[in-house]
């Protein structure tokens, strides 16, 4: 792994530079510039709060393209109930607090960090993360969160209070900017995003599509 200089914003190239299990690079900060540099580079951080800051690119990635979205009957018809509704920039601290605070089974405390959730926070007051939010009732009861870099979403975290709230979430985003999307990056594998259709790829191919990205830009 590499040490990061705080005082200047640079990492290894993924693509050259496997790292451990991984893990690419640790140390240096959490500043906005830092985060969103990384992001356009396929590395993000994952840590745990009070431990050196590790960035990750993992090979392969866990991504989901929008044409594949899979949606069971059985969440269909809870979609065609409309028992929650669905709005986007709405209340971003509120779905990132919930990611931070909500109890996750087999999970002990959260990787969330304060310092990285006001980064993120002010991202996305630079337009630069997205959240979308679930209600029902008025209430917040489901949402999630990321950076968006021209058509690929980076998905970070999601919460759900009520069963279902952040699949159907997930869901209503995909179908509503999937003419928009050509990838959904998830990160890591979870049995609740391979049963939408997630899926592990190549980190070439991943990068591939920042890359991609990048040169549009």
């Amino acid at each position: 792994m590499v040490r990061l200089d705080k005082n200047e914003i640079s990492f290894p190239d993924p693509e050259l530079y496997d790292g451990h299990e991984g893990v690419i690079a640790f140390g240096g900060d959490l500043s906005v510039e830092r985060i969103w540099f990384a992001y356009q580079l396929g590395i993000f951080p994952w840590y745990n709060p009070g431990e050196e800051i590790l960035w990750w690119s993992p090979d392969p990635r866990f991504v989901l393209f929008p044409n594949e979205l899979k949606v069971s009957k059985s969440m269909r018809k809870i979609l065609n109930r409309n028992i929650f509704t669905f709005t986007e920039n709405q209340d971003f601290r509120g779905v990132i607090k919930n990611c931070q605070q909500i109890s996750r089974h087999g999970q002990n405390g959260t990787w969330l960090s304060n310092e990285l959730m006001e980064s993120f926070i002010t991202l996305h007051e630079y337009g630069l993360a997205k959240s979308i939010e679930v209600w029902q009732n008025n209430e917040l009861v489901g949402g999630f969160y990321g950076l968006q870099i021209g058509k690929v979403f980076c998905g970070e975290s999601m919460f759900a209070r009520v069963s279902n709230a952040s699949k159907a979430g997930f869901i209503h985003f995909v179908e509503t900017h999937k003419n928009e999307l050509d990838l959904i990056d998830c990160q890591s594998h979870t049995e609740h995003l391979e049963s939408l259709g997630a899926k592990m790829i190549p980190k070439k191919e991943f990068l591939h599509f920042l890359h991609k990205n990048n040169n549009e830009s």
